[in-house]
C-alpha cells in the first residue's frame, strides 16, 4: 500500500487507500477515513471498533437513507451499529412526511444490508477490474453500423489486422471477443473459444458466424473492438506434399479446426476426448475431458490393461442393470440369466475376477472393503453374445440371503 501510495503521489494523483477484511469496510476507509493510508486488521470485533468513529456516509447509502439517519441524529457508523435493528426499522417506517412508508422500509433494509456487509456479517461478491486484453484492435465507424452485413465487414477488417500482429509475434490466441459500442451507450459482446492457439482470419470469422446475429445494432454501432486473450506461441508445421507423403499421425490443426466449429455450434463443453485413468475398475479407467488441442497417448504405460489380464468389455452401460441369475453352485458361474425380460442360457463363462473398491481413495475399513468387492464373469450365451456379469453383496428376499447380480457391459 505504501508503494502504491508513493507511485500515485509521484504522479500527482490525490488518493486515499483502505484495507480491511470486508469490501464495505475497505470502501469506507478509502472514502471517509482521515489519512492517506488506513487499515483495519482483524475480524468482526476489529471491524466494528475501527468503523465506529467514521461518518455514516461510509456505508454506501442512498442520499435519502443518509438524510433520514441524520434526521434521527445517527451520524456515525458506530451509532447505527449500536442501535437495535427493530428500532432502526421502526424509526424509518415512522418517518412519514416526505417518505412513503414502503419507501422508508426499503431504505431501512438498505441500511441494515450495508451495515452487515461492512461488518463482515454478509459475504459480498468482489468484482475486481480485469486485466486489459493481451491484443486488441479498434475500428471507429464514421457512419453507425445498422445491420449484420456491416458488422461482418468490420469484423473482417479487425481480424486481418489482429492476425498480422499475432503473426509478427509468432503467437495465436484461444479466445476472441468482439465488443460493439452502440450510440445509446449500450455495449454488446460475443466471444468464441478455440482448442488450440489460432490466428487464421477465415477460421475465426467462421466461428463468429452464427453468433454475430446476437448483436443488436440498435440505433447504430459507433465502435467495434476485437480482443484476443489466451495468447500463446503458435506451432506451425509444414503441410505434406501430397497424400502419398502424409504421415500416419492425425492432422492436429485440421482436427482442432473441426472441434472449434463443433464447439461454436453446440457449446464449448460439447466436444470431449476420452483420456486414460489409472484404475483397475473399468468404469473408472477413463475420463471425458474437453478437447484442448491434444490427444491422449493410449500406448503409454498404464493406459491399457497389460497383456494377459482379464478381458474387459468393449461397451459399458451408463448404469449397471440388475439381472436374475441361476447358478449351478452358490459361488459358481452363471448358468442362466434374465436381462431385460429375455432369458439367456450361458454356454461359456470365464472367471471369477475379484474386483475390490479403491480403498485408498474411499478410506474403507476391511469389512466395508469385503462388502463392496465383486466377482466378475465374462459369459457367452447360446447365440454367441458375450456379457460382463458381476456378483456383488448379498440381499435378503425373505427366503434367505442371495447374491445380487448386475450386468456392467457387453463384449460385442
Amino acid at each position: 500500500m505504501a508503494d502504491v501510495s508513493a507511485r500515485l503521489a509521484g504522479a500527482g494523483i490525490a488518493h486515499r487507500l483502505g484495507l480491511a477484511a470486508s469490501l464495505g469496510a475497505a470502501w469506507a476507509l478509502a472514502h471517509v477515513a482521515p489519512g492517506r493510508i488506513t487499515r483495519i486488521e482483524g475480524g468482526a470485533e476489529a471491524l466494528e471498533a475501527g468503523l465506529a468513529p467514521l461518518p455514516a456516509a461510509g456505508l454506501r447509502l442512498a442520499p435519502e437513507a443518509l438524510r433520514l439517519l441524520h434526521r434521527f441524529g445517527l451520524t456515525r457508523i458506530g451509532q447505527v451499529a449500536r442501535l437495535p435493528r427493530a428500532s432502526l426499522a421502526r424509526r424509518f417506517r415512522s418517518a412519514g412526511g416526505e417518505t412513503a412508508a414502503g419507501d422508508a422500509a426499503a431504505l431501512a433494509d438498505q441500511v441494515l444490508l450495508r451495515l452487515d456487509q461492512a461488518l463482515g456479517r454478509l459475504v459480498e461478491p468482489l468484482a475486481p477490474l480485469g486485466l486489459p486484453p493481451e491484443h486488441a484492435e479498434r475500428l471507429p465507424c464514421p457512419e453507425p453500423l445498422l445491420d449484420l452485413a456491416g458488422i461482418e465487414a468490420g469484423l473482417g477488417r479487425l481480424l486481418g489486422r489482429l492476425a498480422e500482429r499475432l503473426a509478427a509475434a509468432g503467437q495465436g490466441a484461444r479466445r476472441f471477443r468482439l465488443r460493439a459500442y452502440r450510440a445509446d451507450g449500450v455495449t454488446a459482446a460475443v466471444e468464441i473459444r478455440t482448442a488450440r492457439p489460432v490466428r487464421d482470419p477465415a477460421h475465426v470469422a467462421r466461428l463468429f458466424g452464427e453468433r454475430l446475429a446476437a448483436i443488436d445494432p440498435g440505433h447504430g454501432i459507433d465502435l467495434l473492438v476485437l480482443e484476443a486473450e489466451g495468447v500463446a506461441a503458435m506451432e506451425t508445421a509444414p503441410a505434406p506434399l501430397g497424400r502419398g507423403f502424409a504421415g500416419a499421425a492425425p492432422d492436429m490443426a485440421a482436427l482442432a479446426a473441426l472441434a472449434d466449429r463443433l464447439a461454436a455450434r453446440l457449446g464449448p463443453e460439447a466436444v470431449t476426448v476420452t483420456w486414460p485413468r489409472a484404475s483397475h475398475l473399468p468404469e473408472h479407467a477413463e475420463r471425458a475431458a474437453p478437447f484442448t488441442g491434444e490427444l491422449p497417448d493410449w500406448s503409454a504405460p498404464g493406459a491399457l490393461p497389460p497383456p494377459g489380464s482379464a478381458p474387459r468389455p468393449l461397451r459399458l452401460l451408463i448404469r449397471p442393470e440388475p439381472v436374475e441369475v441361476v447358478a449351478e453352485l452358490p459361488d459358481g458361474p452363471p448358468a442362466r440369466f434374465v436381462w431385460r425380460r429375455v432369458a439367456r442360457r450361458v454356454v461359456r463363462a470365464r472367471g471369477p475376477e475379484r474386483l475390490g473398491p479403491e480403498w485408498w481413495r474411499l478410506g474403507l475399513a476391511p469389512r466395508d472393503f469385503e462388502d463392496r468387492a465383486r466377482d466378475c464373469y465374462a459369459v457367452e450365451d447360446s447365440e454367441g453374445r458375450r456379457y460382463w456379469l458381476c456378483r456383488e453383496g448379498l440381499y435378503d428376499d425373505g427366503r434367505g440371503a442371495l447374491p445380487r447380480w448386475r450386468i456392467l457391459g457387453l463384449f460385442t
